[in-house]
């Protein structure tokens, strides 16, 4: 038997399928140690997003990297004071921290995730904003901004297939991260339910909606749910939402980027709400 080639062929798929278990173990152990520290920081760069995150009493900040220039446009004074590492460097060092593409003008910071609220405590705002997947946080970015400006009480979005935390969302929101609460849920159908059971009147965004959108507020609890660009809502979520919507537009042009149709979909909420 030991001689046997198929015994010896047996053993040998035995010992290789070991091996190639061994190597998974490690490459997703590798994977996920490398997720978990990406997860620990947040590179936010940009002189706004920078700015921003220095100025949120909810943001620990772990150090700073600044060109001399860079801390004069922060005004920001080299003495120590700041209640983190502060180095002034020359921008190719901050260069070599970033992607190739990432337009730091000079500032960059290592920051901890912010906290996130629970469903539970956004229940007393009168306006949230509920993104279904909406991928680009150019876009995302956008409707921070927007969010902010007309005073909502967040933005929720999911966890899988939407951008979470980081320098490109923060240069995007170009200050508006640090000042708006950014919540991701792993279920959006329930999330969705949870503020329909809080008093909210979720209102999805859909161009085939029955009902236009300025005529569909009531209450003063008002959340809009918005799909990505292209495929729209996705089927639990129109099935969930209290009302279907459409956002009619009198130009020859019927559909906006998200970003601006969140927008107008805000300012027309807020004119309800301030009645």
């Amino acid at each position: 038997m030991k001689n046997d080639p198929k015994s010896r062929g047996s053993a040998k798929d035995t010992h290789y399928a070991k091996l190639r278990r061994s190597h998974r173990d490690a490459r997703r152990a590798f994977q996920s140690d490398k997720a978990d520290s990406a997860a620990d920081k947040v590179l936010v760069y940009g002189l706004h997003s920078v700015r921003a995150a220095i100025d949120n009493p909810n943001r620990t900040i772990h150090r700073l990297l600044v060109t001399r220039n860079a801390l004069k446009r922060l005004e920001i004074e080299d003495d120590g004071s700041l209640p983190f590492e502060t180095t002034v460097v020359e921008p190719s060092l901050i260069d070599s921290e970033l992607p190739e593409d990432a337009v730091h003008q000079g500032a960059m910071i290592e920051a901890a995730p912010l906290p996130q609220p629970t469903l539970a405590e956004l229940k007393d705002s009168p306006l949230l904003l509920v993104l279904d997947q909406i991928t680009d946080p150019h876009n995302v970015g956008a409707i921070l901004r927007s969010a902010v400006a007309f005073g909502a009480g967040a933005v929720i979005t999911t966890t899988r297939n939407s951008p979470g935390e980081s320098g490109v969302l923060a240069k995007a929101a170009s200050g508006a991260l640090e000042m708006m609460p950014y919540v991701q849920v792993v279920n959006l159908a329930e999330a969705i339910e949870k503020l329909q059971q809080s008093g909210f009147l979720t209102i999805g965004l859909d161009s085939e909606g029955a009902a236009d959108l300025a005529d569909s507020f009531a209450g003063n609890r008002i959340a809009l749910v918005l799909g990505a660009e292209g495929k729209g809502l996705r089927q639990k979520s129109r099935e969930t939402v209290n009302v279907l919507a459409r956002l009619d537009v009198p130009g020859r042009i019927k559909s906006l980027n998200v970003s601006n149709a969140a927008a107008v979909s805000l300012y027309a909420a807020r004119l309800h709400l301030d009645r």
